[in-house]
């Protein structure tokens, strides 16, 4: 990627090498192409590394005196990406951007960033009014999901106590959320309920009212507060990331978490994680072994496979779901039975009634095995898997075995005002050589992206397709993969699933 401005000291260019892979990552998402991709994390960090300089500028000006409203540096450079996009747009090179991003840049949520800022979103009103070490500390711990031993060092923190600061940082979070949101609610209905909001959120455990419930799902404002007032699980980083960034927040907190599993798999549990300086005479020794590692883990790998090649036609469902492949050097997924009994023939299973906060962490992600992890392609920014499957075409049934039954898992694992994530599971009763799951949505729900399947979709009829990776089913397996989705007037289950054009349970 071509250099941005040079840095004008040891800071600013600790800042540029640290944040290159992670605007590189948000910039990919924005784009059409890697070449694209490139050129506009390049000019976004060009701008964005000149913000910094101002408001270091503004910050040193006013001494002593309250500080400036202004976001860390980390998600100040991921602004930029999106700030550069939207000139990309304005100037004619809209081609070169992603359709969807292209559609947001010209819809009511993208002026919300351009307007007043008393109508920005909760978490960008929050964040902004943080100090910016906590901001910074929140982001990374949170959003880049980088361990707290690397964000202490990046940080100049006190790695033993750094968890605890973590835990006052999200509560100052909180506070400045709340204020935000009671000093200015939109409507007197709001009025009337920010309070029972502010005390329900504060408790992990804490049962919903029925009518604030009916309320956060006709509220997009009150949702929006409630994901940012629960610092508990994992709606906080996906409130961070959504109301920071606005499109492609969800999507880009996943590529932090697998970026942050491929990293732990190679033994990197930072981006540049070198240790400490007094511990460079060990650097290549520590090369030497994670190197080891991984051949070793390379040598086993081929072994399984070589076994499972040479079993007999008649191999168990457990010998055949054993071992671990990689296609493209991306580690396969093997599909696994899921720890808890399938639903009964009843129907999928609905969802617990929840807070409409997104859920997008790694123990969320679906179709993910620790195995695979392990086995994984050390790039310091892996893809969600979807996004590299090509779009199947529709109304191509793959070749399959007959399917004598099968049963559906249907989990919404998050939903905020305008969408969600959720994960489907299949149980097939016969070993299949590919597949497809189809389903319908009853309330006009349309699906954004999806990893371990591609997809297509006609009208409210969803069809994944099995990725390369992923193809064979053995009988008594579990299939499973996931996506993210929007919904405007409802988010009922979807039904009438099936698999490879049988009905489901």
């Amino acid at each position: 990627m071509p250099d941005a401005r040079s840095p004008k000291d040891a800071a600013e260019a600790a800042l540029l090498a640290e944040s290159r892979d992670t605007v590189l990552s948000y910039a990919d998402l924005c784009t059409a192409g890697s070449e694209a991709a490139a050129r506009l994390a390049a000019e976004a960090l060009d701008h964005g590394l000149r913000e910094v300089r101002a408001a270091e500028a503004t910050a040193a000006a006013r001494g002593s005196a309250r500080h400036p409203s202004r976001l860390p540096r980390v998600p100040l450079l991921l602004t930029a990406v999106r700030t550069t996009a939207a000139a990309w747009e304005e100037a004619g090179q809209g081609h070169e951007l992603d359709g969807d991003l292209r559609r947001w840049l010209h819809s009511d949520r993208a002026a919300r960033y351009a307007g007043p800022p008393p109508g920005r979103p909760l978490a960008l009103r929050g964040l902004r009014d943080m100090q910016a070490a906590d901001a910074e500390l929140l982001w990374l711990a949170d959003v880049e999901a980088l361990p707290t031993a690397v964000v202490a060092r990046r940080l100049g923190l006190d790695p033993a106590t750094v968890s605890d600061e973590l835990a006052q940082v999200r509560e100052v979070f909180r506070d400045r959320c709340r204020r935000g949101h009671v000093d200015a609610p939109p409507s007197a209905g709001c009025r009337a309920y920010a309070r029972l909001l502010d005390a329900v959120t504060r408790s992990s455990g804490a049962d919903i009212p029925d009518d604030l419930s009916h309320h956060l799902t006709t509220c997009p404002d009150c949702a929006e507060a409630a994901a940012c007032l629960r610092p508990h699980g994992t709606g906080l980083p996906a409130a961070l990331a959504s109301g920071v960034l606005g499109w492609g927040g969800h999507a880009y907190l996943e590529r932090r978490r697998r970026a942050a599993e491929a990293r732990l798999a190679a033994g990197r549990p930072g981006p540049a994680d070198d240790g400490p300086a007094d511990a460079a005479p060990d650097g290549t020794r520590r090369a030497r072994l994670v190197r080891a590692g991984l051949l070793a883990t390379a040598v086993l790998v081929s072994l399984l496979a070589l076994t499972v090649s040479l079993m007999p036609f008649g191999a168990t469902a457990e010998d055949a779901a054993a071992p671990a492949d990689t296609v493209d050097g991306r580690a396969a997924t093997v599909p696994s039975t899921p720890a808890t009994p399938p639903p009964s023939p009843a129907g999928p299973e609905t969802p617990p009634e929840t807070l409409p906060a997104a859920s997008t962490g790694t123990d969320a992600t679906p179709g993910t095995s620790a195995a695979s992890a392990r086995s994984a392609d050390p790039d310091p920014d892996p893809e969600p898997q979807g996004t590299a499957t090509p779009t199947a075409p529709a109304g191509a049934p793959p070749a399959a075995a007959p399917v004598a039954g099968c049963t559906v898992r249907y989990d919404l694992a998050g939903q905020w005002p305008d969408g969600f994530q959720a994960a489907v599971s299949v149980t097939t009763a016969d070993a299949l050589d590919s597949w497809q799951v189809a389903w319908t949505f009853p309330d006009g729900q349309r699906v954004d992206r999806m990893w371990d399947a591609s997809h297509t979709q006609d009208g409210s009829r969803v069809t994944a397709t099995a990725a390369d990776y992923n193809r064979s089913v053995p009988a008594g397996a579990t299939l499973t993969f996931g996506f993210l989705a929007t919904w405007h007037d409802g988010n009922t289950p979807p039904h009438d699933f099936t698999l490879n054009g049988r009905d489901c349970a």
